[in-house]
């Protein structure tokens, strides 16, 4: 049988550990932890806990496994599929990075960070301009999105095309297991064949085998030469046709190629009142394009993509096209990607689907599947958006007019999100792409992942942490093993 310690002499001595900054079970200051970033899961906490270091994470694990506390890790609290979200039992702590924050060392010559898992994504990249390099991975909520959040969930972002996910920038890990013991990897090596590479292991587990204090992070030298162009198209298809063509005439100065269709943009313009459509006439689709050098100029980087740019109007490929005329009018275009979701939210209720299939077959999907969903579930609009060069875009389902934020969601968002994700699985994809399980998608993965993966999930789950007691109800569930 389960036995369960006191919750009041586990509270006595967690405060001793991690004093009056470490612990509180103040339920304001807990109040604003306890609600995902989307407001679509809110839960309760015996406490919230911030240790200040390594060794203090490492002496709390320890704690919660004696009285068998479940732990909740949070880090920017700006998850998207409730991952970092407690439960509504009250039994778990909420076991919060954001305290570790310092940036360890950081060697512009080795082209490499030390960061703790509650350094903010914004705050890395500013160091990393201040030393003439720069982190190849960013996303809308870099002002809030942790180091640590971001390694768990193996994050994605705008850069992904040329850059990769998280998991390509993690040249090391420092994570605490389940029995407050310390994995400790975070020298970098790049021949090391001592068996499994157990740091990926950790990349994208969600907080579920381990807990992630610090990671070593790949740096790359500063852009010299930046170019980035909004580009009009008349339908989904060409966009695909027009990102093989930058692909070819840029190679891998192409960093970035997202598409926002024509809903997204109008949703987006009304949302901001002062920002204004790049491009005079309005167009069915829109791809947002950057490239990135840092051996060409800007000027050289212009030429190519004006060359190649006029070559696809020339085709009949393009409608219109518009290249930034500096960095000012570049983030411009990108704050008018970066606002689809908060403009959407602003509109109304939506299923919001975090969805990859093959790059060649995207176009495809979605002319396939948005009329297959609107027409199961009259009166609501699908629209896709997103990073089309990677096979990844934000597949989102919105309510009819009137629909009640809440009860619609529960009521008939279920059932067109299980639509949508077996439409995805028929065409060979994921149900999640770069915004990771959570507890959102638990009975999905369940219900639509291959038997075997999910084994070996459970598995390692089992593993590394037979009591059950890291991010409970995230990712892969399996029952705690009986103790005494």
């Amino acid at each position: 049988m389960m036995s369960h310690p006191s919750p009041a002499a586990f509270l006595d001595q967690a405060a001793a550990l991690l004093g009056p900054r470490g612990l509180t079970t103040d339920p304001e200051r807990m109040a604003a932890w306890l609600t995902d970033w989307r407001g679509r899961y809110t839960g309760r906490a015996l406490a919230l806990a911030s240790p200040a270091s390594t060794d203090e994470v490492a002496a709390l694990v320890k704690l919660c496994a004696a009285h068998r506390v479940p732990i909740v890790p949070q880090g920017g609290n700006s998850g998207m599929a409730g991952g970092a979200t407690p439960d509504d039992t009250g039994t778990a702590i909420i076991l919060s990075l954001r305290r570790m924050d310092a940036i360890r060392s950081l060697d512009a010559t080795a082209g490499m960070a030390v960061c703790e898992a509650g350094v903010i994504l914004q705050t890395l990249h500013e160091a990393a301009e201040a030393a003439g390099t720069r982190f190849p991975l960013t996303l809308g909520g870099k002002g809030s999105a942790t180091i640590g959040g971001l390694v768990s969930t193996n994050a994605g972002g705008t850069q992904v095309l040329r850059h990769g996910t998280m998991r390509a920038q993690v040249l090391g890990l420092e994570a605490v297991l389940a029995d407050g013991s310390v994995f400790d990897a975070l020298t970098p090596l790049k021949k090391d064949n001592r068996g499994f590479d157990l740091k990926q292991l950790l990349i994208g587990s969600e907080g579920t085998l381990g807990i992630v204090t610090a990671a070593t992070l790949r740096l790359l030298p500063a852009p010299v030469g930046r170019v980035t162009a909004w580009v009009g198209l008349g339908g989904i298809v060409d966009a695909r046709s027009l990102l093989r063509r930058v692909e070819r005439d840029m190679g891998e100065a192409l960093e970035g190629f997202e598409v926002v269709p024509a809903h997204c943009l109008d949703a987006v313009l009304a949302h901001l009142p002062a920002a204004r459509a790049p491009l005079q006439a309005a167009h069915a689709w829109n791809a947002l394009i950057e490239c990135v050098s840092a051996s060409a100029d800007s000027a050289a980087l212009r030429d190519r993509l004006e060359t190649s740019l006029a070559a696809a109007l020339a085709e009949g490929l393009i409608e219109d096209a518009v290249i930034a005329a500096n960095d000012r009018q570049a983030e411009a275009f990108w704050t008018l990607r970066d606002s689809i979701s908060a403009a959407e939210r602003a509109i109304g209720p939506a299923m919001q689907h975090d969805i990859s299939v093959p790059v060649e077959k995207m176009p495809e999907f979605i002319l396939a599947a948005s009329p297959a969903i609107e027409s199961a579930f009259p009166g609501t609009q699908a629209v896709a958006f997103g990073h089309l060069g990677d096979g990844n875009v934000h597949f989102h389902v919105l309510a009819p007019p009137g629909a009640v934020r809440g009860e619609w969601e529960e009521s008939h968002g279920k059932a067109i999100s299980a639509q949508v994700h077996d439409l995805v699985t028929q065409w060979g994809g994921s149900i999640s792409a770069e915004h990771g399980i959570g507890q959102m998608k638990v009975a999905e993965l369940a219900r639509l992942h291959d038997p075997v993966a999910l084994g070996l999930m459970h598995a390692v789950k089992r593993a590394l942490d037979p009591l059950g007691l890291l991010n409970p109800g995230k990712l892969v569930t399996v029952p705690p093993a009986a103790c005494t």
